[in-house]
This record gives C-alpha cells, sequence and structure tokens, in this order.
C-alpha cells in the first residue's frame, strides 16, 4: 500500500471516528422514545410482524387483539436483527443513541469514499463534501432526535451510498439491484431510483469517472459500452445486466408485497395510511395520502421555510415544519456545476428528482423536523454530482465558506433538538 493510500484511509477512518463522536455527544441526552425498529426485529426473530405493545400514540396502526403494526418499511428491522438477537430488544433500544451515531458516522465516511470514486483527487475536498453530507444536512439532526422515523432516514442513506459507489466502480448489477431494493425497503420513495440506476448500467462517458488511488473504474471492469450502437436499437441494450439487476431487487419487492399482505390482508396496503396520527396531519392525510393539494405546502417546507427572529440566544426560532435547504444546505448547490452534457450527471439528477416527486405530493410534510429531512432520499444522488463538479473544476474557498456557513446553521439544529418540543 502506498504512502498517498495510507494517508487517504488514515483521513477517512479519522473522518468517521470524529462524526461518531460528535453524533453521539449531540444525541447522548435525548430519549426518543420510539425504538420501533429494535422491538420489530425482535417480533421477526419470533416469527411475528406485529408488536405486543404501542411504543406511542401516533404513527401507531391498531389491529386488535392486542396487535400493534409499525406503518414503516421494514428493512432497518431486518438489518438489526443481529444486534437483537445478541443483546435483546431492550438493550439494544437503550443503545439507540450509539447504533444511530454509528450509522451516521459510516454515511460520512461513505461520501467519503463516493467522493474518491467519483474522481476527486485532493483528500482535502473529499474531506469538506463528506462533512458537507455528514454536518450541513438533515442527517445531524435525525442522529440527534433519533426515534423510528430517522434511524430510517440513516439506513436509506447508508444503502444509497453503497449504491452510488457501486455505480461509480464495478457497477456489478445484481449488487445494484440489491442495494436499491434494500433501500426502497427501507424509504419507499427510494423506488423511483431504480429505474434510473437500470439506465446507468449503459456505461458512463468517457472522462466521467476518474477515480484515484487505484479504485476500479466503469471501463475496466463491469458493464463495457456498446460502442457505435444507436441507444434506442435493442443490441445496445444491456438485457443481461437488467436481467441480474431485476433478481437483485426482486427479494426487496417480493418482501415489500407478502410484508403488506400478511400485515393488512393486500399486498398493496402499506400502512401509512392506517397509522394514527395527530389531528393536524390527520386533516392533511383526509385530502389524500398523495395529493398536489400538497405540493404547494412541502415545496415551502423544502425551499423556502425560515425561522423567526428572536431576541436571545440563539437568535432564530425554527418551527418544526421546515427550514429552507439554501439555508441548512446551500453547499448542495455545487451540483450545478456538475458535467450536465454527461449521461451519468443527467441519470444522477433525474434519480434526484424523481425521488422527490412522491415526497412533494405527501400529506406528511416531515414534521418535527429541522430543514427538510425528507430530502435526504434525493440527496445522496445531490451529493455525487457535487463530486463530479469538484472533480472538474476543485473546491475553493469561497464554496468552503458557504459550506462552512451550513455546518453552523445545522449547529443549532443541535441546541433546538432539546428546546423545540
Amino acid at each position: 500500500m502506498t504512502t498517498r493510500r495510507i494517508t487517504t484511509v488514515a483521513a477517512g477512518l479519522a473522518l468517521v471516528v470524529a462524526s461518531f463522536v460528535i453524533y453521539l455527544l449531540s444525541s447522548r441526552q435525548f430519549n426518543a422514545g420510539r425504538g420501533d425498529f429494535f422491538y420489530l426485529a425482535d417480533a421477526f426473530l419470533h416469527g411475528r410482524t406485529w408488536l405486543p405493545f404501542a411504543l406511542g400514540e401516533n404513527d401507531v396502526i391498531y389491529g386488535g387483539a392486542g396487535r400493534f403494526f409499525v406503518p414503516f418499511a421494514p428493512f432497518p428491522a431486518i438489518a438489526l436483527m443481529p444486534l437483537v438477537a445478541v443483546v435483546g430488544s431492550t438493550t439494544a433500544d437503550s443503545w439507540q443513541p450509539i447504533v444511530n451515531s454509528l450509522i451516521a458516522a459510516t454515511d460520512v465516511g461513505l461520501a467519503f469514499w463516493l467522493a474518491s470514486r467519483a474522481g476527486v483527487t485532493r483528500v482535502v475536498d473529499r474531506l469538506w463534501l463528506a462533512v458537507l453530507l455528514g454536518f450541513s444536512t438533515a442527517i445531524w439532526w435525525v442522529t440527534t432526535r433519533g426515534g423510528v422515523w430517522h434511524t430510517g432516514h440513516l439506513v436509506a442513506t447508508f444503502l444509497t451510498l453503497c449504491a452510488l459507489i457501486e455505480l461509480f466502480g464495478r457497477r456489478r448489477p445484481w449488487l445494484l439491484g440489491l442495494l436499491g431494493g434494500a433501500a426502497f425497503l427501507t424509504r419507499p420513495p427510494l423506488a423511483f431510483a431504480l429505474p434510473v440506476y437500470a439506465l446507468l448500467l449503459w456505461a458512463p462517458d468517457d472522462g466521467d469517472v476518474a477515480p484515484d488511488d487505484g479504485e476500479v473504474t466503469p471501463a475496466e471492469d463491469g458493464v463495457k459500452p456498446r460502442a457505435n450502437v444507436a441507444p434506442w436499437d435493442p443490441r445496445s441494450w444491456p438485457i443481461r445486466e437488467w436481467l441480474a439487476f431485476g433478481l437483485g431487487a426482486l427479494p426487496s419487492l417480493a418482501l415489500f408485497f407478502w410484508y403488506n399482505d400478511a400485515r393488512f390482508g393486500s399486498p398493496f396496503e402499506s400502512g401509512y395510511a392506517l397509522a394514527t396520527l395527530p389531528p393536524f396531519l390527520e386533516t392533511l392525510r383526509e385530502q389524500g395520502l398523495f395529493s398536489t393539494s400538497h405540493v404547494g405546502m412541502n415545496i415551502d417546507y423544502l425551499f423556502l421555510h425560515l425561522p423567526t427572529q428572536i431576541p436571545r440566544f440563539p437568535f432564530f426560532r425554527p418551527d418544526g415544519l421546515g427550514m429552507s435547504i439554501f439555508l441548512t444546505s446551500p453547499g448542495l448547490l455545487l451540483a450545478v456545476r456538475a458535467p450536465w452534457r454527461s449521461r451519468l450527471a443527467i441519470g444522477l439528477g433525474l434519480a434526484a428528482l424523481l425521488v422527490l416527486i412522491p415526497t412533494l405530493l405527501y400529506y406528511g410534510g416531515g414534521w418535527l423536523q429541522y430543514g427538510y429531512r425528507y430530502a435526504l432520499d434525493s440527496i445522496p444522488f445531490v451529493l455525487a454530482l457535487c463530486a463530479l463538479a469538484v472533480a472538474r473544476h476543485g473546491l475553493g474557498w469561497g464554496w468552503r465558506a458557504v459550506i462552512g456557513f451550513g455546518i453552523l446553521v445545522n449547529l443549532g439544529g443541535v441546541y433546538w433538538a432539546y428546546h423545540l418540543l
């Protein structure tokens, strides 16, 4: 192993350890009281799809006969089964800040790795991009607050980053399908990324990816370009790769429909329409689980919503409904500098948009939140675009200042996690 590679690995590991410490210090005194996934993991280990008790008044489905269902997609519980099998659900639940901090810190490390795979050669630039994800997005807030709602975001981010690393690397279709399917089984909007992964199994344009430190490029392994064949010509279609991708995604899709049918007697009933809610969310859901009537609200929470000014520290107060991403994550604007003429950049942008669409149509809005946590489903794709931009243009001090501003804004989220509600 070369000295450069040792230095790079050491920097990445140091970032992961530092991130874990920061996350744990931020979250260790907060008790979310909603470790649903730990108890659902225990239920799975005992052959059940239901809990014998409710962990709260809201976001619970009462099934009768002492059965309570978790409305959220089940993959995080599946991932937690080994831990619960060893230490038990109660102990695992008490470790929730540690578990979430570990997942979040791993997400930061994966962002560092993704930047490498995208061709960012300078280690310091990779560190800035990883910090952008970890401390200038809702990742910091959801880790601090914990709970069933937020663990799902952390796991989904982990899976999507792994899929993108594979997409920028060896691009094995079965593994892309497996990771993309598991992400969907964690956060359902990520189903809309699956067709984009399949389309991107066509090799990216030359020059799109220039990994450093001995990483494997798409041209060296995995799917090869179909040279001199028009894309609408069936001879250019990677049929075998698509079949392998479909087989990789199939277990998650099959489990999704089986899980719904086992709980509610219909493969198409996920439970989101049945969960108990506070009155103001119940009123919104009555307008439709997904409806264009919710788009204006969600656009406001994502792009426009601002905190109010107050005369005492910290001199602003969020309302918990949302906050403009231009305030919390301005560094993501780096994506505009991505090489938009390339198929890879277009595909990543399309995935970010497609994943966002069901969120904009959804009634929930994401409350309680600092920023707009539902955007986390799309942010890994935007981060990959940022990495492509940095690989081409570098990361100047102006952009570093922008990222730093976002970090300061999200640091305020740690304070408000303990003082908002």
